[in-house]
């Protein structure tokens, strides 16, 4: 049983446009208890015991959409006195239709809270007189858990979470608080940790909101688009709408799930490529690479250099953190892993889902290794590095042979290695990918928009990468500067 305790101090996400209203004592439909709405959801579809008890002020009075989520055993109301304790009970029994139990106290000590809030300067909290009728929700032990997402990393904050669960505590948040984090107030955000304990939203799993200009474009993160099959339910575009998604963009996985549905004529269509490897059997792989691929995986095994799978470990990710540090370049530009702390690749190695790690030795030295990562259908490549000063003994040759033996063995039929051909800025890496196998693999990125400014960004060209709008006979003059001013802002950053 989770319990939990809202109080919805504050009606819009953002907080001065709740600040304004709040002072002006009006409302407007747009964005009217829009978080407090994603969490009731977020109650209703949990397989979880849930006990929500909803504390509104007479500034956040319940809408007829929001009733009709709280229509459910798992929901309470109650109330959270802001100003004058008898007439907000009165009003809140007579919005909802409901006798309601229990109560808070709004407080703050901020001048501008309290102006808002019309007090007098002296007073921080409405005053509750002795005949109140209600039992007060404070004699319940309760975790501020917006406030510890605030002080502690979200793995940290879901642990005392269930420490705080298990003790029988009340889990305490503020709706404002769901995605943003406060400067002065130190509180949020805790949609991460929320989703894990009630376990739902899981198709977001992933999911990756960033702002381009004046839109919101959502994508599943890095690789993830191409080993996650997407259920283009009118509930998943509506959990994206909820999040102010202008843009949803995924590629179509035609290899292995054709739609199950088909697309939308409102979804805008290019075309991609992505290398591509159909594995059946190892031999029959080292059959298809040429003369030469293969010569080099027998020279990276008579230099010595072997491999294996590796689970993940401490000394994994030391090795990974060396090879990240050996040099700010690689491939004539600056290389982002460069600098990275060793706790941060231990999380890496620790917390990625689905994933095997095939390293490379020299005489017990760790020089290289592969990071796949397992999907429906696919196994994606999603890095492949070695340190520089064994590249004469071909290590990432041996380590892709590596990577197909484990494939086959698994009975996994795809491989992948990120883009191929088009859209690809990596020629010698293409060159690579074909030697050992891989196809330019053609597929389709489609541009589902869900609101106007969406499809005003769409027409103007903005929802896609810069690179891709580039003519091909221009990359490789444009490739030449974009590595040429990434050298250099590397070179003096580390200078």
């Amino acid at each position: 049983m989770i319990k939990i305790r809202l109080d919805v101090d504050y009606a819009y996400p953002s907080r001065w446009k709740s600040f304004i209203y709040t002072a002006l004592k009006r409302k407007t439909k747009r964005s009217y208890l829009k978080n407090s709405k994603i969490i009731a959801k977020m109650i209703n579809e949990s397989n979880v015991e849930v006990e929500a008890y909803w504390f509104f002020t007479p500034f956040t009075l319940p809408d007829a959409e929001m009733l009709e989520l709280l229509n459910s055993d798992k929901h309470e109301i109650a109330l959270h006195i802001a100003i004058d304790a008898f007439n907000e009970l009165k009003n809140l029994e007579k919005v909802t239709n409901t006798q309601v139990r229990y109560y808070t106290v709004h407080g703050t000590e901020r001048l501008l809270g309290k102006i808002i809030w019309r007090r007098k300067f002296s007073q921080a909290k409405a005053p509750i007189p002795e005949s109140f009728p209600l039992k007060s929700f404070y004699d319940f032990p309760t975790l501020a858990l917006d406030r510890v997402c605030h002080e502690k990393t979200a793995k940290e904050a879901l642990k005392t979470a269930y420490d705080s669960i298990d003790k029988g505590e009340v889990l305490l948040i503020h709706p404002d608080w769901l995605f943003q984090k406060g400067k002065m107030n130190p509180r949020g955000p805790y949609y991460d940790n929320l989703k894990e304990l009630l376990n739902v939203d899981n198709i977001l799993e992933d999911m990756a909101i960033g702002k381009k200009w004046f839109v919101k474009i959502g994508k599943y993160s890095e690789y993830f688009e191409y080993i996650k099959s997407i259920d283009f339910s009118d509930s998943f575009f509506g959990k994206l709408k909820d999040r102010d998604v202008d843009i949803f963009t995924f590629v179509e996985r035609s290899w292995c799930n054709p739609f199950a549905v088909t697309p939308s004529d409102k979804w805008l269509k290019i075309e991609d490529t992505i290398a591509l490897l159909q594995i059946n059997t190892f031999d029959e792989w080292w059959k298809k690479i040429g003369k030469k691929t293969r010569n080099m995986v027998r020279k990276a095994e008579k230099e010595g250099v072997k491999t294996d799978v590796v689970e993940p470990s401490d000394e994994l990710a030391e090795g990974i953190w060396r090879i990240y540090n050996e040099t700010p370049i690689r491939q004539g530009r600056a290389f982002p892993h460069y600098g990275v702390s060793l706790k941060n690749v231990k999380d890496m190695v620790f917390n990625t889902k689905n994933c095997t790690f095939i390293g490379a030795y020299v005489e017990d030295e760790f020089v290289g290794f592969i990071q796949l990562v397992y999907g429906d259908s696919l196994v994606v490549i999603t890095q492949i590095l070695s340190l520089q000063e064994h590249w004469d003994k071909a290590v990432n040759n041996v380590m892709l042979a590596k990577a197909v033996e484990v494939c086959a063995k698994d009975n996994q039929k795809w491989l992948m290695y990120g883009r191929m051909g088009k859209g690809s800025n990596h020629p010698s890496l293409d060159k690579f990918k074909e030697n050992n196998g891989f196809v330019r693999y053609p597929l389709n990125r489609y541009y589902a928009v869900l609101s106007r400014k969406g499809k005003i960004a769409t027409a103007m060209g903005l929802h896609r990468q810069f690179r891709d709008r580039l003519p091909e006979p221009l990359k490789p003059r444009v490739i030449q500067v974009y590595n040429f001013i990434s050298r250099t802002k590397i070179k003096l950053k580390h200078r």
